[in-house]
């Protein structure tokens, strides 16, 4: 971090502001975006903004901190980059130009990684992230595995995810505690009712159960009968197999029969 950046400014933790220092992995990471309609996260100083100058045909740059709105405007001049200052999901889609067929390049901020992964999915965007080595470990996860979860689930419903590499914890300013991963996710543009996540959500609570055993567990959100519960549980198909050795595409449709079982009660 430079000297302007020392003294004028103060990294803010509430805001997962940890910065690229990398040349090197910005431009890789940059040329994932050679010819199209860029969207990037939380520029911070800018290093990823420049590359995608470089590379992407336009560049929409959202920025939340006040200070590093004005300081991109000053220190980046390209005809290529538009910067917006603003919380990234209040921004609306003409004004991020989905229309162009966008693919958003960034270094997510760790604590809005789950929110971002969420409207990815909604919106039917690819994006080339980098985001806390946990966090994708989880995303990739596969049944029967300790980091398998609701995160692996939507994540393999949702997109076709391709984990590019891990990024070390030092090449960020301030530095932080854990290390990075970079993934690159291609939506299948699959809807998946809300209700349904609702119910897989709970199954995924429970993921060492059997399927019966957490619906059982489950009754208190579901607000029925339990005689009603317990009979809709000895119903299912894969009553019981554990919840963690199924499948994402099992689990949905274990999901979804649940909601539509549980509106016939009503």
């Amino acid at each position: 971090m430079d000297a302007h950046m020392a003294i004028y400014f103060f990294p803010k933790k509430s805001m997962g502001q940890n910065f690229l220092m990398n040349d090197t992995i910005a431009e890789s990471e940059a040329m994932h975006g050679i010819g199209r309609h860029v969207i990037e996260i939380g520029p911070g100083f800018g290093m990823l903004t420049k590359k995608l100058c470089k590379y992407a045909a336009s560049v929409i740059a959202v920025e939340k901190d006040p200070y590093l709105f004005e300081r991109l405007k000053r220190t980046i001049k390209s005809r290529k980059v538009r910067f917006i200052k603003a919380d990234f999901f209040d921004v609306a889609d003409n004004e991020l130009e989905l229309g162009k067929n966008p693919i958003v390049i960034a270094n997510v901020p760790y604590n809005i990684s789950g929110k971002v992964i969420e409207w990815l999915s909604l919106k039917g965007v690819d994006a080339l992230l980098c985001l806390q080595k946990e966090f994708v470990d989880r995303m990739v996860a596969k049944p029967g595995g300790r980091d398998y979860s609701k995160l692996s689930v939507i994540t393999s419903l949702s997109f076709s995810a391709t984990r590019l590499g891990d990024v070390k914890k030092g090449n960020f300013r301030p530095m932080p505690k854990v290390d990075s991963s970079l993934i690159y996710l291609k939506p299948k543009n699959m809807h998946i009712d809300p209700e349904a996540i609702k119910m897989l959500d709970l199954l995924m609570q429970h993921k060492k159960k059997t399927v019966r055993k957490a619906i059982i567990d489950s009754r208190y959100y579901l607000k029925k009968d339990k005689n009603k519960i317990v009979a809709m549980a000895d119903a299912l198909k894969y009553k019981e197999e554990r919840v963690f050795n199924l499948a994402p595409e099992v689990l949905l449709s274990i999901s979804e029969e649940i909601y539509a079982k549980q509106k016939q009660m009503s």
